[in-house]
C-alpha cells in the first residue's frame, strides 16, 4: 500500500520532473522560429540530428505546449510555443485532398504520407487545446471539423489511400484506442456533443472483439469479426499498447463516476497484459509477444521502450487510486522504479527511448519520428493530475 505521505512525494517527484527535467530538455531550443513547429530530433544532449519535421510529433508537442498553458501555469512562453506548432500544422501538414502528412521538411515540404489518420487525430487535441488556451475559435471549429474527419475514416465513410492486398482483412485496437483518447481530449478542452456517445461505442468494440477473458489477454489486431488471427502477425502482442488502453478505459470510468464496469475491464486490460509483457527475469516490459508463446517476426521483440513504461505508470497508479489494491501500487512501484532507473539521463534530462532486454541503453537518440515531448510529460503532467485530485479528496 501508498501510505498518504508516499503519495505527496510522488506528486512531488512527478511535478519536478515534468517542469525540471523534461520540458526544459525541450523548450525553448526546439522552438523553429523561422519557419514555425518544432525542431525535435535529438540526441541525448540536446544537439539536433535531423531537421525534418514529423507531424505526429508536430501535433503532440503543440497539445503539450497549450495543456501546459491550460492546467499548469499561464505562461506565454507555452502558448507562444503552442501557437507555433498549431500554425504550422494548418500552413504545410495537410495534402490538397484534405489528408494530413505523416513526415515533412523543416521547411514544411511534403515526404511521406500514410494510410491511417493518426496525424489527424493529433491535429484534433492540438487544435482543441490550443483553442482552450487562445480562445481562438477558428481553431476549436478546425477541430471539431477534423474529429468528423477521423470519424468518417474510423467508420469507413471516408476512404484512405487503399493497401495493395485485403486477401487477410483485419482490424487493429490501435483505432479504437486513439479515437477514445482524441474524444475525451476534445470533450475535455472545447466539449463536442458526438464524444459520449462515440467513445461508448469504441469501448463496446474493444470489450467485444480484443478482450479475451479466456485466455486473459487483449489483442493487437484481429480478424473483422472479433476471430484471432492464427499468423504471425495476428498473434502478436503489444502488450505496452493495450495497458495504454486499459487507462483510457480507466480515465472514462472516472468521468462517469466511477463506473464499475468500466473499471472491472480496464483493471482487466491492465492485469492480463501485465502478466503477458512484464519480463520477470530483468523488469521492464517485453515490447511484442506471441499469444500463444510462438516467436515472435520482429527482432526487437524483447527490447525495452521507453513509451510502455509511460503508459505502465499511469495504468497502475490510476488502478491503484481507484481501486485502492495494493497490488496496484506494487505494479506501480515496479514499473516507476525500472524505468526511472534505466531510461531516465541524469545527465541531460529526459529519457532515453530503446534499451536492451537487459536494461541497457541501445541508442541514445530522445527525438526521432515516433519519440519526442509526449508520453513521458504527458505520463507525469497525468499522474500529477489524478495525485492532485486523490489527495484533496482525501481530506
Amino acid at each position: 500500500m501508498y501510505t498518504k505521505q508516499d503519495l505527496i512525494r510522488l506528486k512531488q517527484f512527478y511535478t519536478r520532473q515534468l517542469l525540471q527535467d523534461t520540458i526544459p530538455f525541450w523548450f525553448p531550443r526546439s522552438y523553429d522560429f523561422e519557419y514555425g513547429g518544432f525542431l525535435l530530433m535529438r540526441d541525448a544532449d540536446g544537439s539536433l540530428i535531423d531537421d525534418d519535421k514529423a507531424v505526429w510529433i508536430q501535433g503532440r508537442a503543440t497539445w503539450l505546449l497549450a495543456t501546459l498553458y491550460n492546467t499548469v501555469e499561464k505562461k506565454q512562453e507555452w502558448l507562444d510555443g503552442s501557437k507555433l506548432g498549431y500554425d504550422f500544422l494548418n500552413k504545410y501538414c495537410f495534402d490538397a485532398d484534405g489528408q494530413m502528412f505523416f513526415h515533412v521538411t523543416c521547411d514544411g515540404k511534403p515526404i511521406r504520407k500514410r494510410r491511417y489518420y493518426f496525424s489527424e487525430t493529433f491535429y484534433v487535441i492540438a487544435a482543441a487545446a490550443y483553442a482552450k488556451a487562445s480562445g481562438d475559435e477558428t481553431a476549436a471549429k478546425q477541430a471539431r471539423d477534423v474529429f468528423g474527419q477521423c470519424i468518417a475514416y474510423a467508420t469507413g465513410e471516408k476512404q484512405l489511400a487503399k493497401k495493395f492486398t485485403d486477401v487477410r482483412p483485419s482490424k487493429g485496437i490501435g483505432v479504437p484506442m486513439i479515437m477514445i483518447n482524441t474524444a475525451q481530449q476534445l470533450r475535455a478542452t472545447i466539449g463536442d456533443d458526438r464524444c459520449d456517445v462515440w467513445i461508448s461505442q469504441w469501448i463496446d468494440e474493444i470489450e467485444k472483439d480484443f478482450v479475451k477473458e479466456e485466455i486473459r489477454c487483449v489483442m493487437e489486431q484481429v480478424a473483422p469479426d472479433g476471430s484471432i488471427i492464427d499468423h504471425i502477425e495476428g498473434r502478436t502482442l503489444n502488450p505496452g499498447h493495450a495497458i495504454e488502453g486499459a487507462w483510457f478505459i480507466l480515465h472514462e470510468a472516472r468521468y462517469r463516476n466511477n463506473d464499475p464496469h468500466l473499471i472491472s475491464l480496464g483493471c482487466k486490460m491492465l492485469d492480463y497484459m501485465w502478466e503477458r509483457g512484464w519480463d520477470k527475469q530483468y523488469g521492464g516490459i517485453l515490447y511484442y509477444r506471441d499469444v500463444y508463446n510462438k516467436p515472435v517476426q520482429e527482432y526487437w521483440q524483447d527490447m525495452k521502450f521507453w513509451w510502455p513504461h509511460n503508459e505502465a505508470i499511469i495504468a497502475t497508479l490510476l488502478a491503484y487510486v481507484m481501486t485502492g489494491d495494493a497490488k496496484y501500487a506494487i505494479m506501480h512501484q515496479q514499473v516507476h522504479t525500472y524505468a526511472y532507473k534505466h531510461f531516465h539521463d541524469a545527465v541531460n534530462g529526459e529519457w532515453f527511448g530503446y534499451l536492451h532486454r537487459y536494461g541497457t541503453v541501445a541508442q541514445t537518440a530522445k527525438g526521432n519520428l515516433f519519440k519526442g515531448p509526449f508520453h513521458l510529460p504527458r505520463q507525469e503532467w497525468y499522474c500529477m493530475q489524478i495525485l492532485d485530485d486523490y489527495l484533496n479528496q482525501s481530506h
